[in-house]
C-alpha cells in the first residue's frame, strides 16, 4: 500500500509539473492581453473551495515564483555574455540569489496590497491581506521577467544588447505603472494624479525596501562590501 501511493504521489506530481508547461504560457498571455481582469480573478478565485481555485491559470504566487526561476534560467544562460560583475559572497550562490530576487519581487506585491488596505481603512490581517496579494501576485510576474531581462543585457559589452536591455527596463516600468495606477483609481475611486503618486510612493518604498533587505542579508553574514 505504501508503494502504491508513492506511485500515486509521483503521477500526481508528474501531471501538475507538465500541466505548467500549459498554462504557464497561458496564464502570462492573459495577465499581458487582459491585467485587470486577471487581477479580478484572482479576487474571486478566493472565494471558492480550495480544489476549485485556479484551474485554468496557475495560482498567482506559483506564477510569480516559476517566473522568477525563469528570469533566473536565463541570468545563467546569458551570464557569460554580461560585463564582469562580482555580487557579494552571500548572493555568489544560485540558490540564495534565487531566494533574494524571490523575496526581493514579493516586496512590490505586498506593499501595493497593504497600500490598498489601509486607504480602504480595512484591518490588516492574513486573511484581508491575501486577495489584494494574489492580485499584485500576477501583474507583478511580468513585471519581474522583464525588468530582470533587460538588466541583464544592460551589463553587456554589446552596445546593442545595452540599448535593447533599457528598453525592456523602460516597457517594463511604463508597463507596470499605467496597470497599478488603473488597479488603484478603479478600487479607490482615487483620480489619474493620485493613483500615480500611490504608485510612485510605494515603487519607492519597494525600492528601499530591497536595498535594506540586500545590506541586511550581506552585513548579517559578516560579508564585507564591494
Amino acid at each position: 500500500m505504501d508503494f502504491m501511493r508513492l506511485l500515486k504521489s509521483i503521477e500526481e506530481l508528474l501531471y501538475e509539473l507538465v500541466s505548467w508547461l500549459l498554462f504557464y504560457p497561458l496564464t502570462m498571455w492573459r495577465t499581458l492581453r487582459q491585467p485587470q481582469a486577471m487581477m479580478r480573478y484572482a479576487d474571486m478565485e478566493l472565494t471558492d473551495d480550495v480544489s476549485e481555485q485556479y484551474t485554468d491559470t496557475l495560482s498567482p504566487p506559483l506564477f510569480l515564483l516559476i517566473t522568477l526561476m525563469l528570469a533566473h534560467g536565463v541570468e545563467l544562460a546569458l551570464v557569460n555574455q554580461t560585463t564582469p560583475w562580482a555580487p557579494p559572497p552571500l548572493l555568489a550562490s544560485d540558490s540564495n540569489l534565487l531566494m533574494f530576487r524571490a523575496v526581493s519581487f514579493s516586496i512590490l506585491p505586498l506593499l501595493m496590497a497593504v497600500r490598498l488596505l489601509r486607504h480602504k481603512g480595512a484591518r490588516l490581517t492574513r486573511d484581508t491581506l491575501r486577495p489584494p496579494f494574489y492580485s499584485q501576485c500576477y501583474v507583478a510576474a511580468p513585471f519581474a521577467l522583464v525588468l530582470s531581462v533587460g538588466m541583464l543585457l544592460a551589463r553587456t559589452e554589446s552596445h546593442t544588447a545595452r540599448i535593447a536591455g533599457l528598453a525592456c527596463v523602460f516597457v517594463a516600468f511604463t508597463w507596470y505603472v499605467i496597470v497599478e495606477i488603473r488597479w488603484f483609481r478603479t478600487d479607490l475611486g482615487l483620480s489619474t494624479i493620485s493613483a500615480a503618486l500611490y504608485v510612485v510612493w510605494t515603487l519607492l518604498l519597494a525600492l528601499i525596501a530591497v536595498l535594506l533587505l540586500g545590506a541586511a542579508m550581506v552585513y548579517g553574514t559578516g560579508a564585507a562590501p564591494l
